[in-house]
């Protein structure tokens, strides 16, 4: 995988206005940018409205999901175990609590590096609370963008929750072996 910056652009509004589901499998391939960090989207987890026990806004709006039921394309960043940074992309028609978890992604460097975890892609990337609620449509820093990178995926149930484990919602690219 290259880095193609001059054929990437940026993700508009409405590829965000979708379906959950569909955002987060059409997510798999796009450029995560942060920086100076560019990296493919491997793997994704959806989140979406009142009825998922395993989404943050699944009790209401509080101060901590307030940007869950803003406008798709903004990020979500939140703080679990007191110490790792999980970065979420919100998704759907304001009013309507839904994100994406970015779960992995391969850095476009030459180390190549594979960031398989939440934690770990906020980490190395330097994603904290402070970027939670910025518009990665407008924002030239952190956004995402979209090259030629289309990946089948496999789909399983969620993972690191305790409830609504049924639900096959988490998605992970097939990667070309190298």
């Amino acid at each position: 995988m290259q880095d193609s910056n001059q054929d990437m652009k940026k993700l508009k509004s409405s590829f965000f206005k979708r379906s959950t589901l569909v955002v987060a499998q059409e997510l798999l391939g796009k450029v995560l940018v942060f920086k100076n960090f560019r990296g493919v989207i491997t793997e994704t987890e959806a989140y979406m409205g009142f009825d998922d026990p395993a989404s943050h806004a699944f009790r209401g709006l509080t101060p901590r999901t307030e940007v869950m039921f803003g406008p798709a394309g903004f990020s979500y960043v939140y703080l679990i175990y007191g110490m790792y940074h999980c970065l979420n992309i919100v998704t759907e028609k304001e009013g309507f609590p839904a994100a994406v978890l970015i779960r992995g992604v391969k850095l476009l460097s030459k180390s190549g590096l594979h960031l398989d975890g939440p934690g770990k892609i906020c980490r190395h990337l330097g994603i904290t609370r402070e970027h939670s609620g910025l518009n990665l449509i407008t924002d030239n820093e952190f956004y995402v963008g979209c090259i030629k990178h289309n990946f089948e995926f496999t789909t399983t149930p969620r993972i690191g929750i305790k409830v609504a484990t049924d639900k096959l919602w988490r998605f992970l690219a097939k990667l070309p072996k190298e």
